[in-house]
């Protein structure tokens, strides 16, 4: 009968609607997985970025435990190239080194009696923090590193630099 659909028609338009139905299914899948993806990778470049930054503060550490840490003053924005490209990537800024713990020591051991100036009975565990903040220069990224080292020093440069922490 003609203006009727036919029962084949109607098939044919089933069809049609599962198709869609599937189609609009796999487009949903496809944007989560492209959100998912974005996410991870903006998560990775957060942790490589803090990951630098701790780097370059710890690079500026070691040269400061390097030198003499007692005649260390505080730097303002060291640079440093973490990536060797010869263009500053951060500036590390670091307080002065600061005596937090002096303790007499009550016996050498035979290694320590033979460095010069100590004696057996006169030398002093001193332990020292140092406090770094590294900035990224193009991104603002920051991360703050502390660390402790502990210096033997006989009682003349204790009382000059740890007097009584």
């Amino acid at each position: 009968m003609p203006g009727y659909p036919t029962q084949r028609s109607q098939r044919g338009v089933i069809t049609i609607f599962i198709a869609m139905i599937m189609l609009i299914l796999i487009t949903l899948l496809v944007v989560a997985a492209f959100s998912l993806s974005t996410t991870n990778l903006r998560a990775v470049g957060n942790v490589q970025a803090r990951d630098e930054a701790i780097a370059a503060a710890q690079n500026v550490i070691e040269q400061i435990i390097g030198e003499d840490i007692v005649l260390a003053n505080a730097r303002i924005d060291d640079e440093v190239d973490i990536n060797g490209d010869g263009v500053f990537d951060y500036l590390v800024n670091v307080p002065e080194p600061v005596c937090v713990r002096a303790t007499l020591v009550a016996s050498l051991a035979s290694s320590s009696v033979s460095l010069p100036g100590f004696s057996a009975g006169g030398a002093w565990n001193t332990v020292w923090e140092i406090n770094a903040v590294a900035t990224a220069v193009d991104t603002g990224v920051r991360a703050s590193v502390i660390q402790a080292v502990r210096i033997l020093m006989d009682p003349t440069q204790k009382e000059l630099s740890c007097p009584d922490p």
